[in-house]
């Protein structure tokens, strides 16, 4: 998938792009996995898009935010109350690691 905004690559699915931050528009909707037609989403510590752990890029991929404005956010939150710095380890510890921005497919491409 390439960025109207910078013309450079991302991965398929992506909400923002990784190096300008610009919005993507929205693809086809996900593979539902049950029958009622909702898709869990779980928070998770990004693998494909981290700076230090991906906490960051995780909570911004569940929130569908920007995460440039996550990582601003948490680091004013850190500066101005303190209990950023906490938080994030304590975020690290417990989020599993996973994909962020893109369905993972089981099955490779022909």
């Amino acid at each position: 998938m390439i960025c109207p905004n910078c013309q450079r690559e991302i991965a398929d699915g992506s909400n923002f792009c990784y190096s300008c931050g610009a919005k993507q528009a929205a693809g086809s909707p996900p593979p539902t996995g049950n029958a009622s037609g909702y898709q869990r989403r779980r928070i998770v510590r990004s693998i494909n898009d981290r700076k230090v752990a991906g906490v960051c890029a995780g909570v911004a991929d569940y929130f569908d935010m920007d995460p440039t404005l996550v990582r601003v956010l948490w680091l004013l939150l850190l500066l101005c109350a303190g209990g950023g710095g906490l938080a994030y380890i304590v975020c690290w510890v417990v989020l599993p690691e996973g994909y962020t921005g893109a369905v993972q497919n089981s099955q490779a491409a022909p």
